[in-house]
This record gives C-alpha cells, sequence and structure tokens, in this order.
C-alpha cells in the first residue's frame, strides 16, 4: 500500500461573502482550480460575533455543481425556488445540487452566539451539469458516527479506513464519489492511518490543533490545508495537539474543463453566458 506525500500546504485566508459574512477561504478562487479537482471551493464560517455573520447569504444562483453546508454550531435557514426549507442546527448538514439552476438563501436565525462551520462546492460532470436541482436536509441524529481509542468522527460522505476499519458516510454520489469526514483526535502523539482510493483527490484541513503528515513529518497547523499527491492510498497521520480536529476530503478528479464565473461552473465560457443570460432572463431557475 503506497502513502500519499505531501504536494501542497495552503493558508486559509480571510475573505467575506454573501452580505459581508466574514470566513476563512480554505481554498478556491485563486490558482489552478484542476489541483483540487473534483472539489471547487472550502470555506470555514466562525465568530461569536453577530456583525460578522448576521448579513447571510441573501438570495443568489447557483449551476453546474453542489454545495454541502457542515454547521458546526448555530442556527441558519436555508431557503429556495422550490420551496424547500431547511432549518440547519448543530451538527446537520445541507446538501444541495444546484444542477441546471437554482436560486436560495441562507440566513441566520441566531441573533447573538456563535455561528461556526464550513460550506464545500463539488464539481459535476457534465453529463450532468443540467439534471434537475435538488435538495436534501440532514439532521445530525441521522449521520453515521464513529468512536474509537482516542478518536471519533461524524461520516458525512463516501467509504474509507482509519486504522484498518472501515468508515461508511451517510451521503454517496456518482462520478466524484466524495469521501467527507469530521475526525476528532483526542490525544497528542498518537499516530493513525486514513486509507482512500488510490488516485483520489486527498485534502486534509487542520481546524483545531495540529498534525504531522507522512515520514517527513510535514506539520500541519490549525487554519492549513494539505493536498496530497493523487498517487497512493494510504496517509499518515501522528496528531501534535490534544483536541486535534480535521476535515478529510477525497473525491474522484472528473479531468474535465473547469470554467467559474461567480455562482456558475461550467466546462465552457459559452455555457457562462448561457448561464448569465438565463439569469437574467428570469429563467435559470425554471421548474422541473
Amino acid at each position: 500500500m503506497t502513502a500519499k506525500k505531501l504536494e501542497e500546504l495552503i493558508v486559509a485566508r480571510p475573505s467575506s461573502d454573501g452580505d459581508g459574512v466574514k470566513l476563512l477561504r480554505v481554498f478556491g478562487g485563486a490558482g489552478d482550480p484542476a489541483r483540487f479537482d473534483p472539489f471547487l471551493m472550502m470555506d470555514e464560517f466562525g465568530s461569536a460575533e453577530a456583525s460578522d455573520y448576521i448579513g447571510g447569504f441573501p438570495p443568489h444562483p447557483h449551476r453546474g455543481f453542489e454545495t454541502i453546508t457542515y454547521m458546526l454550531q448555530g442556527h441558519m435557514e436555508h431557503q429556495d425556488h422550490m420551496g424547500n426549507v431547511g432549518d440547519l442546527q448543530n451538527g446537520d448538514v445541507q446538501w444541495m445540487t444546484a444542477g441546471a439552476g437554482i436560486i436560495h438563501s441562507e440566513m441566520p436565525k441566531q441573533t447573538e452566539g456563535r455561528m461556526r462551520g464550513f460550506q464545500v462546492w463539488l464539481n459535476l460532470p457534465a453529463h450532468s451539469k443540467m439534471q434537475a436541482p435538488d435538495y436534501r436536509d440532514i439532521p445530525s441524529a441521522s449521520i453515521p458516527e464513529y468512536a474509537g481509542a482516542a478518536v471519533s468522527g461524524k461520516l458525512i460522505a463516501g467509504r474509507a479506513q482509519l486504522d484498518g476499519e472501515l468508515l461508511e458516510g451517510l451521503v454517496s454520489r456518482p462520478d466524484t464519489e466524495p469521501v467527507y469526514l469530521d475526525l476528532h483526535f483526542d490525544k497528542a502523539s498518537d499516530t493513525h492511518t486514513i486509507e482512500v482510493n488510490d488516485g483520489a483527490t486527498t485534502l486534509i484541513y487542520v481546524y483545531e490543533g495540529e498534525i504531522a503528515l507522512g515520514e517527513q513529518g510535514s506539520r500541519v497547523q490549525r487554519g492549513k490545508l494539505a493536498r496530497m499527491s493523487r498517487n497512493g492510498s494510504r496517509i499518515d497521520l501522528r496528531t501534535l495537539a490534544d483536541n486535534t480536529r480535521v476535515v478529510v476530503l477525497a473525491g474522484q478528479p472528473l479531468n474535465e474543463p473547469i470554467v467559474q464565473y461567480g455562482p456558475f461552473v461550467m466546462n465552457t465560457r459559452q455555457e457562462i453566458e448561457q448561464a448569465l443570460d438565463d439569469y437574467r432572463r428570469g429563467v435559470l431557475a425554471q421548474t422541473f
């Protein structure tokens, strides 16, 4: 079993989106997007200051990909043009397939206290970009959990192994076969092995604590993302702090052209122009 190697270390950078929501852009929006394929973007939002999040994300369109919102703490409401209303609270997940087009909003339902979570954008293959939009509200209680020796986790999507034990997430998706794990390591100086498919794009984001990766012991601190090589299937990880928490993303590259303009991700510039025209004419979010 070949070990994956660290190829890039990325520092999450302060940014804002929606109506002034402050967040950390973990990756996306800069450089060559193909190196993250099939993932497009990851944001971490988190603040105890209501002014950092109260503006929320008013109605806006998407086409051509999926969004996965994972709420660690807080209360946010989703609404879309199809009449869906989602009530995201601690530990809940919203899995939205924009497909041919969706117009939705994500607005805070709290005026004080901490709000924290992640949003990941997952690409769709060319043959699925114009499928009917879909929305799935996933309550925390329905997400499988793992409890091992000094490690626990929430298994949102896909299949992987942790220390030789199979982890099966709740959601499975064709083509990209995404893995989405939230792992909590209790103690410093513990060693663990994560296994994913050979050839998969694999990303590890540390949002609490610190880890060391591989034989080189490359240090990855809180707020940094490790992009691993696609070759290999094994990730060797050692915790360097108590209560270390990481998000593990893995997926099969689509190896298709990626053309993005704001909330639209297609394969050609012409398809982007069509999305813009459809939105201007009010036909982007048609009823299927």
